[in-house]
């Protein structure tokens, strides 16, 4: 199961109202992210999300071994869209599509 679905923003100053809407105020609130913890889900803006390779709502899986997963799906047909790397704190993400480009994540936490 996921939980964490990360949403790319251009406007951060104009999305994160209609968000606090939804959600209420936000648990974690920085220029660089945006999020929200609901019943163990984390819901999060990304400002610059688009050039990091998100291209709308995107599921994260979180998994003990970011490499040997992500080898595992390319093995399996995936497409590394992007290569694993640390988004601070020690968390390592990666991007991968499937064979008909559907696009998810995978999140290994330090």
């Amino acid at each position: 199961m996921f939980t964490t679905v990360l949403t790319p923003t251009r406007d951060l100053d104009a999305t994160r109202p209609v968000w606090v809407a939804l959600l209420g105020e936000p648990t974690t609130d920085s220029p660089y992210y945006v999020g929200w913890t609901k019943d163990g889900q984390e819901v999060g803006l990304v400002p610059g999300g688009h050039q990091q390779g998100l291209v709308g709502p995107t599921p994260y899986w979180h998994v003990a071994d970011i490499a040997a997963t992500t080898e595992a799906l390319v093995a399996a047909g995936g497409v590394l869209k992007q290569e694993p790397r640390d988004v601070g704190g020690g968390r390592l993400v990666a991007l991968v599509a499937d064979a008909e480009d559907n696009l998810f994540g995978v999140m290994q936490d330090a």
